[in-house]
């Protein structure tokens, strides 16, 4: 864990909290890219940052992560919003966003993440790039737990706060169907990550995937660059590099599928062999020392802070097998997630692999949903 976050494990017994941290936040299971034909459900937008849970207690503000750690250091003005705008004894469910130009931007906020000790960067990039802290549930109030209430009776005193301030929004909830299906489609183009979909009733659950999530999903034919192996048999196919060309003729690494069954691995392994590029051999993501692939191109990386611990070794392929997956967003110049295999596409040829492929919903203003 980075310097300066705080271990899920450290007790907080002093915190005068009905409800105390460390909390598991209450998770979702997908549920496609069109609203689930339920009844009893409560849509909310799916912001596109980092969830934490916000406990205030007296004067003291934590900002727990997912995974339990304290981000409260990294930002410093969402605290100091917090600890102006709620009252005492108050716990939230949340997502740190943050927007520029109308967008939810999540490379900005990704660019947030610092170590403690680099303070003077923090309080910079806190004035540069603010992140603002969206509530959307909330698990205490005072001395009492909300956890076992029901959704819309947590959602009714959360209202109730009439949070609004600079670095702190309230999203709207709506349980109508038509109005959910709107925001869906009309706000993608700011940055939306989807819809979540509540039972009504239902009881804040931690560490629980009670709730569902609904976010667009399209196909994109893709040149197959390259294979990692399984971490079980790393002679056996585990994930496939993608890439597809800009309009230079450079192909670009863009992401990569995983998640495969174990007799599709196997499968692809035999598929891929004859396409194996020896040691040494030109590749558009390799080359020998003395004939470096051009600046500019992206290609399979080593580590970084979200993937320690891995092994970063890839076998290139000659870009000539292409293959259909499905993805649910791109950011920039890549995919944003792990992408689905679908199947192979013997009928395209490589070089008809471009971004031109790639649907860019028309922008729009998020800030509306956050007004």
């Amino acid at each position: 864990m980075a310097k300066g976050r705080r271990e899920p494990s450290e007790s907080f017994d002093d915190w005068d909290l009905p409800v105390r941290p460390p909390v598991s936040p209450m998770l979702a299971s997908p549920a496609g890219d069109a609203l689930p034909e339920l009844e009893d459900l409560a849509f909310e937008p799916k912001w596109d940052g980092f969830r934490m849970l916000a406990f205030r207690c007296g004067d003291r503000i934590l900002l727990q992560g997912r995974s339990g750690d304290d981000l409260t250091y990294a930002f410093p003005e969402v605290a100091e919003a917090l600890r102006a705008t709620l009252p005492d004894r108050v716990v939230l469910d949340g997502e740190v966003v943050v927007v520029r130009d109308g967008t939810l931007d999540f490379t900005a906020m990704g660019s947030r993440l610092r170590p403690r000790s680099d303070s003077g960067t923090i309080e910079r990039l806190a004035r540069e790039i603010p992140a603002t802290y969206v509530a959307f549930d909330l698990l205490a109030l005072g001395r009492r737990s909300l956890l076992d209430d029901a959704y819309l009776a947590r959602r009714e005193h959360l209202d109730g706060l009439r949070l609004a301030a600079r670095s702190v929004a309230m999203p709207p909830m709506t349980q109508d169907r038509d109005l959910a299906t709107r925001w869906f489609h009309a706000f993608e183009g700011g940055g939306l990550d989807g819809l979540i979909a509540k039972p009504r009733g239902a009881p804040y659950a931690p560490g629980k995937r009670s709730l569902l999530k609904i976010k667009h999903r399209r196909t994109l034919d893709v040149v197959v660059g390259g294979w990692r192996g399984h971490a079980k048999d790393p002679d056996e196919v585990g994930s496939l590099l993608l890439g597809l060309y800009d309009d230079r003729g450079r192909l670009h690494h863009v992401g990569s599928v995983s998640g495969l069954s174990a007799s599709r691995r196997r499968e692809m392994t035999a598929q891929v062999a004859d396409f194996a590029v020896p040691v040494g051999a030109p590749h558009p993501w390799t080359a020998p020392a003395e004939d470096m692939p051009e600046e500019g191109v992206r290609r399979p990386g080593g580590m970084n802070r979200w993937n320690r611990g891995r092994d970063h070794a890839w076998h290139p392929l000659a870009p000539e097998l292409v293959a259909e997956v499905a993805y649910d967003q791109f950011e920039g110049d890549r995919l944003r997630h792990v992408a689905t295999w679908l199947r192979w596409r013997p009928d395209r040829t490589a070089s008809s692999c471009t971004y031109e492929q790639v649907a860019v919903p028309s922008p729009v203003d998020i800030t509306a949903l956050l007004a």
